[in-house]
């Protein structure tokens, strides 16, 4: 009798290990590679397998003047949009590993509400807006973070002129914002690259009317390095895709008159995804401000990302 009930046992426990894991994609940011493993989940951001915490986005300034920013390095996924007069910025976004401090830390835009949707509730730290466009900022479905919002999440730093020289510090950005939305899908995907599409590319620019962004692959360490408007940088992304959108002008605009430029995020169109020195052309699709944005071959299979940072460039189609 105990013979059999210890055989019993055995092929109870064969048929339970059996039985406990499911190798579908499972949902969001998932390795169709085999990339992730141990006891955390990879993250639908980025691909890798970390603790994926509550999403705080940060509005960065990409002027001259703020430059190097801080903490940058560290985002999981960092936007380039188009700002009055062609400039640009950055809307950084955070959910795994936290820097001490980013910035420096400006003003949001229209256009952040509509690309902030896909995230759920999300934290959004950002200097101001201009009055007009507040009540959108209130009616939004995102929790604002500015400095009198959150006085203790901020710091001006002595050895940058205003208003280059504000900067948060996200534990406590966070911290000030307890309901922000937990990681989840936004539609990348990760794993190996498609087998065929990619043209052989080491180096890629895009331009802004009054910004460039160039991007270097380095095959020794796997990434592509950034510089801005010429000048390089230490910011490595693993993967960088020029989403062609329809930019138009908004009814917003600055004190010297200069109209914002309104960057449509919803819809479909063309993309490029840069990744392991190769280019790949694609499509995107976000139905709507809910949804979130996929990126498809020619023959309408995923896109896949290389794990890592992921840099989105959204240049004018």
């Amino acid at each position: 009798m105990r013979v059999r009930a210890l055989v019993l046992a055995m092929v109870l426990g064969v048929l339970v290990a059996g039985c406990g894991g499911s190798g579908g994609d499972g949902g969001g940011g998932q390795s169709d590679g085999g990339e992730t493993g141990g006891a955390k989940a990879a993250s639908p951001f980025t691909g890798e397998d970390v603790a994926a915490g509550p999403v705080l986005a940060v509005k960065v300034d990409n002027a001259p003047q703020a430059r190097p920013q801080v903490g940058l390095g560290d985002a999981d996924i960092v936007y380039a949009e188009q700002v009055e007069a062609g400039l640009s910025r950055f809307l950084a976004v955070f959910s795994g590993t936290l820097p001490d401090e980013v910035g420096p830390v400006r003003s949001a835009r229209q256009s952040d509400l509509e690309l902030l949707r896909q995230f759920g509730t999300p934290a959004l730290a950002y200097s101001g807006v201009q009055s007009a466009l507040q009540p959108e900022l209130d009616d939004a479905r995102l929790i604002q973070l500015t400095p009198g919002m959150a006085p203790e999440a901020y710091e001006r730093h002595d050895d940058r002129d205003a208003p280059h020289n504000l900067f948060g510090k996200p534990k406590e950005l966070l911290a000030a914002a307890p309901d922000a939305s937990d990681a989840a899908d936004i539609g990348f995907r990760f794993g190996d690259a498609p087998a065929s599409g990619g043209a052989d590319t080491t180096e890629e620019k895009v331009s802004f009317p009054a910004a460039e962004f160039g991007f270097s692959w380095s095959a020794q360490d796997k990434h592509w390095k950034v510089s801005l408007d010429g000048d390089n940088t230490d910011l490595a992304p693993a993967t960088v895709v020029v989403q062609h959108v329809t930019i138009s002008q908004s009814e917003f605009h600055d004190s010297s008159g200069a109209f914002t430029p309104f960057t449509q995020t919803t819809g479909e169109g063309a993309a490029t995804v840069l990744r392991d020195g190769k280019k790949y052309e694609g499509r995107w699709s976000r139905p709507d401000a809910d949804s979130g944005t996929t990126f498809t071959t020619p023959d309408g299979e995923p896109l896949r990302f290389a794990t890592g940072q992921v840099w989105v460039v959204l240049a004018e189609a």
